[in-house]
């Protein structure tokens, strides 16, 4: 935005004539923003014509309804003034939905994340018919370089609303639920990683840690792990669906019917929910572990498109569930899906616990589970020493510890990367005789200058050994021949994974490994049943479709999973529009 007396854009001539001159902010049969509605308002009062000229030209003219959001937590933002109405301002804070403040006219908002470079740090809905001025963010700053007594206001608003988010986030409960439990209790590890994933707010604590046990609540003695609720309810080694039923998370469907139900919340499953409802699909996810799938435990991501520094596969997800959600899909985990049976006219997803929700379509996106260690004695150490996959809630953890993991892939370099932060020495054990051979040139990089990292090439652990608890590994060096014995209490396996798909029998077909075929790959099989030709990601079932890692042939990138997450909308639209019944058709 140009502002100054010979900076304004130059308007087009008007024909001479009598003009009726219309009242502030009206234009003919819709009001607009102009100069003399700016003039009207005490922040713009400073300004002069020509930079009122020049606002009314840059700025947008905002209309919402009771109930719509003009900005959500996270959202990229601009700087507003609201000309009409009211907007209500809120901030989850512990997991619980704040009330910060009420706009009312003349109320200006947006300076702080602009000025702080940051996405928005509140949510701004309307509480009824709603008309805001908005400015983007080059505009406002050549508006404030303009004006020193604009600036001094906006700067004395933008002081104010970081006292009342101070008091508002420091007034709030920390942690509003408590897990009490053993770090060797298998159990508390369950409920622990449950928590983190489904972002749940949550403080842990271990009765036997020196450290922790003054912060214990007052709790009657009996069994563990215990998960105390914000409300001081206690609830004695409880599964996972009773707490998630607990803490607010849904794990029944609401309706009998959907158009689209989605089976898997990692990448691609997300994707095709926000794509689904976002496009009117009736849209239902179903999880039995918690939204983000295999990505979710990536500690860091630093090659996805859009995200310069990187971000975790737990922020990724969260972003992607809260919008999902915000567009109306609805997400129930800790469900498995035991089987689907076709129809001509939809299908049948069946629930554990005899559950039942028809589909005019189905998505597949189980994605698929980190591969097991193959040593006899893996089973008893899971949670006690040996984790798959690596959440950054172990990080801390592994704080001044002696940290080995076992894979050659992106997962395990951007593992090893964030645990180098607080382990003393991080050990990346591979077979390959060159890490590059699956690791991607930045990830190499960055590990070989990092100085607690180490390369093992040519290696693996052929064998475990402790009590209650992981304590040493023997590491087979396969270019000597040499076994040696190392001291840890920390291993994460990240050594790849398989399709876990059984539950489907011969209903879709499948490859030998479990993988899904789809599209191309059903012609060689003779296992399309119909004149057309099967869309890109559609099964051996019309109807059903199948997306991300579980696809057979596809690539193992998160990318490329929410592409085809989104893809299978587009297919999904076209296949109700060709099908009998369907409801395009």
């Amino acid at each position: 935005m140009v502002v100054g007396a010979e900076g304004t854009r130059e308007q087009p001539n008007t024909e001479p004539g009598r003009q009726i001159a219309p009242e502030p902010g009206v234009q003919g049969s819709r009001r607009v923003i102009t100069p003399e509605l700016l003039r009207s308002l005490a922040l713009f009062a400073s300004l002069d014509d020509a930079a009122l000229q020049a606002v009314a030209l840059e700025a947008a003219d905002v209309r919402l309804n009771a109930g719509e959001y003009l900005v959500q937590e996270g959202d990229s933002v601009a700087f507003f003034v609201l000309l009409e109405g009211q907007l209500d301002v809120s901030k989850e804070v512990g997991g619980v939905l704040q009330t910060l403040d009420t706009y009312g006219p003349g109320d200006s908002f947006g300076e702080l994340p602009l000025l702080l470079g940051t996405s928005a740090t509140v949510n701004l809905r309307a509480a009824g018919a709603v008309r805001v001025l908005q400015l983007d963010g080059p505009d406002f700053l050549a508006l404030l370089a303009h004006s020193e007594a604009l600036a001094a206001t906006v700067m004395a608003n933008m002081t104010r609303r970081v006292r009342n988010l101070q008091r508002v986030t420091l007034g709030a409960p920390v942690v509003p639920t408590l897990l009490v439990g053993s770090a060797d209790d298998l159990r508390c590890f369950r409920l622990r990683e449950f928590l983190s994933r489904n972002q749940v707010a949550f403080r842990w604590l271990d009765p036997e840690s020196p450290v922790m046990a003054c912060d214990l609540p007052p709790l009657e003695a009996g069994p563990l792990p215990a998960v105390i609720l914000p409300g001081g309810e206690v609830l004695r080694q409880p599964d996972v669906q009773e707490v998630a039923r607990r803490v607010g998370l849904q794990v029944e469907p609401h309706l009998p019917e959907y158009d689209v139900v989605i089976v898997g919340g990692g990448p691609a499953g997300l994707a095709a929910a926000v794509y689904g409802a976002s496009e009117g699909l009736c849209t239902l996810l179903l999880d039995k572990e918690a939204p983000g799938g295999q990505a979710g435990t990536s500690s860091r991501i630093e090659n996805y498109l859009g995200f310069p520094t990187g971000l975790s596969g737990a922020e990724l997800s969260a972003r992607a569930l809260r919008q999902a959600r915000r567009f109306g899909a609805e997400v129930v985990i800790t469900r498995e899906v035991t089987a689907l049976e076709p129809g001509e006219t939809g299908h049948t997803v069946v629930l554990d616990g005899g559950d039942r929700v028809q589909a005019q379509n189905v998505v597949l996106a189980m994605g698929v589970e980190w591969r097991k260690l193959p040593l006899p004695d893996a089973g008893r150490f899971v949670g006690r020493g040996l984790w798959y996959g690596a959440a950054r809630t172990e990080a801390p953890g592994t704080r001044g510890k002696d940290v080995y993991l076992i894979g050659g892939g992106n997962s395990a370099g951007q593992a090893a990367m964030f645990f180098s932060n607080y382990a003393a020495r991080v050990s990346i054990l591979i077979r390959a005789d060159r890490i590059e051979q699956g690791m991607s040139q930045y990830l190499v990089a960055q590990l070989r200058v990092r100085p607690n990292v180490r390369i093992c090439e040519h290696c693996e652990v052929t064998a475990l050994r402790g009590d209650a608890h992981l304590q040493g590994l023997t590491v087979h060096h396969r270019d000597t021949g040499e076994d040696e014995q190392v001291e840890t209490d920390s291993l994460f396996v990240l050594i790849g994974a398989d399709a876990r798909t059984d539950w489907l029998g011969r209903t879709v077909l499948r490859d030998e490994r479990g993988y899904v075929c789809s599209g191309l790959d059903l012609a060689p099989q003779n296992a399309w049943p119909l004149e057309r030709d099967p869309f890109l990601l559609e099964t051996s079932v019309p109807g059903v479709f199948v997306v991300g890692d579980v696809r057979r042939g596809s690539i193992k990138r998160v990318a490329s999973g929410v592409g085809e997450g989104s893809m299978s909308i587009a297919l999904i639209h076209q296949y109700l529009a060709l099908e009998p019944g369907g409801r395009n058709a």
